[in-house]
């Protein structure tokens, strides 16, 4: 695998709502195999971008290229394709409450594939097991913590063997040690399954955790104002706003 080798390309993507311009001309790359984080202030545009990149909404320009198609122009055989290759977990989880975890994890292969039912139960329990879940197949999501909830939406969003996970602020809502293990759990799928993460979060333990790389947004730049090693970013960008917000450093006061 080269790991150099991009899999996914924004070129100068401008996006809002309505007349509001919350991205301004932005670019940037993804290498295959990589974990890379959105990370940034309230209100910077970080999930605004997830979402137009898994293609939830148009931007008012520009091109997101996945493994060499634009999902932005896609027709709509192109744009079905590309879903196959993507996988997405939302901040809630997004667990159907009415649905077992392993009735949760069938659904995209009952949407996308022709398997029979054994064939789609036997993946949903393989999916499950890389989470350390596979004795829960039978649970309610509203039975299991937070922490397990997320890593059931990441079984799902693995379901159909993507090329490529987004994850939307994974760690939100869960405890320090909850969060931790979520961490290393994202790290050995990369490793050992050779999937590209996209994660979007702000925390900051998390980000030095996993990241491969990172963008950070910034709402008055409308658009990336670092990009790199976190670790790096912290000790020697020379943007101030990118220092304080790695070194977690409050606003000075008058």
């Amino acid at each position: 695998m080269n790991a150099a080798e991009p899999i996914v390309r924004v070129e100068n993507l401008t996006a809002g709502y309505g007349h509001d311009v919350l991205l301004d001309r932005v670019s940037f790359t993804i290498n295959r195999g990589e974990v890379f984080v959105i990370l940034g202030g309230s209100g910077c545009g970080k999930s605004t971008l997830l979402k137009h990149m898994i293609g939830l909404y148009q931007p008012f320009s520009g091109k997101v290229i996945i493994d060499g198609d634009d999902i932005v122009s896609a027709d709509e055989a192109t744009r079905h394709a590309i879903l196959k290759k993507i996988g997405v977990m939302y901040q809630s989880g997004a667990l159907f409450g009415s649905m077992t975890l392993l009735e949760n994890v069938r659904l995209p292969l009952e949407e996308y594939t022709d398997l029979n039912d054994d064939e789609m139960d036997l993946i949903a329990r393989m999916k499950l097991k890389l989470v350390g879940l596979d004795g829960f197949t039978g649970h309610m999501p509203a039975e299991l913590s937070g922490g397990m909830q997320k890593r059931a939406a990441i079984a799902r969003a693995m379901a159909l063997d993507p090329m490529i996970l987004f994850l939307d602020e994974p760690s939100a809502g869960l405890d320090p040690i909850t969060a931790a293990d979520l961490d290393e759990l994202i790290l050995r799928l990369a490793n050992s399954l050779r999937i590209t993460f996209v994660v979007v979060t702000h925390e900051l333990a998390s980000i030095y955790a996993v990241a491969s790389r990172v963008i950070m947004l910034d709402k008055r730049a409308k658009g990336i104002i670092a990009e790199g090693d976190p670790k790096r970013l912290r000790d020697e960008s020379d943007n101030p706003a990118v220092r304080q917000f790695f070194r977690r450093e409050a606003h000075a006061t008058a």
